[in-house]
């Protein structure tokens, strides 16, 4: 069966992006070789959140859709926080704002819908609790935004810990969605139906919460000078 453009443009985004993703998390950051892997995650993951949602959207996938969208979000808003000076903001941040609040509602309205059908699951067998985890990560970072809106913008580690956190989930998502989502079944079996596919899930998400703690809770990164060399120079998960 003939893979249809958009499809193939997806998965090898996807591909890329999780080689890229997992490259950047182990290259030493600030390093060249760090940015350049992180540029290309970046790159792939706008490119596979988009063609995501736009196939979700035409075999009416709600839970997909918005996932790829709040993927989109993630890698946008983490890119633009090391791109632009400290305490710079513009429209794109308000309008990257109002797409996480559009997500969270809607996966809250969706939730409900699912919560009170007869079997407690959407068309496709999505159970309600995961449209309410997804509208909790999409509000909690419309949250931040607002946080960083009042705040007049972020400066130093602040910057560090955004970037991270939002590229590292960027990350996460393709992960699950690759390794336990419709698309495992490419998989070999011996990594299918073993714990072998949670192994790169478990990866990541050790990576993130270990790194976030060390860039919040560590005086590495309150050093001005390792700020400018990890966060402004970064465009990868700091992961």
């Amino acid at each position: 069966m003939a893979l249809s453009p958009v499809l193939f443009v997806h998965i090898c985004a996807a591909i890329l992006g999780l080689l890229s993703g997992f490259a950047a998390l182990f290259f030493r950051k600030g390093s060249r070789l760090h940015r350049m892997s992180g540029n290309v995650f970046f790159v792939s993951m706008l490119s596979m959140s988009t063609s995501a949602t736009y196939l979700a959207l035409g075999k009416s996938q709600v839970t997909n859709a918005l996932v790829g969208t709040l993927t989109f979000y993630m890698a946008a808003t983490a890119w633009l926080t090391v791109k632009r000076k400290e305490r710079h903001t513009d429209l794109s941040d308000s309008g990257l704002t109002l797409i996480a609040l559009v997500v969270g509602v809607a996966a809250l309205v969706f939730g409900w819908k699912t919560a009170n059908s007869a079997a407690g699951l959407d068309n496709d067998g999505i159970p309600a609790v995961a449209y309410f985890v997804l509208a909790s990560i999409a509000l909690l970072a419309a949250g931040l935004d607002v946080r960083m809106f009042s705040r007049g913008g972020l400066t130093a580690t602040n910057r560090i810990a955004r970037h991270l956190w939002r590229m590292c989930f960027a990350l996460l998502i393709t992960t699950v969605s690759f390794f336990n989502g419709e698309r495992s079944k490419v998989l070999p079996d011996v990594i299918r139906e073993t714990p072998l596919h949670d192994i790169p899930v478990i990866v990541v998400a050790i990576s993130l919460v270990f790194w976030l703690m060390h860039v919040l809770f560590t005086s590495r990164y309150r050093d001005p000078r390792t700020i400018r060399r990890t966060s402004i120079k970064s465009t990868g998960p700091s992961g």
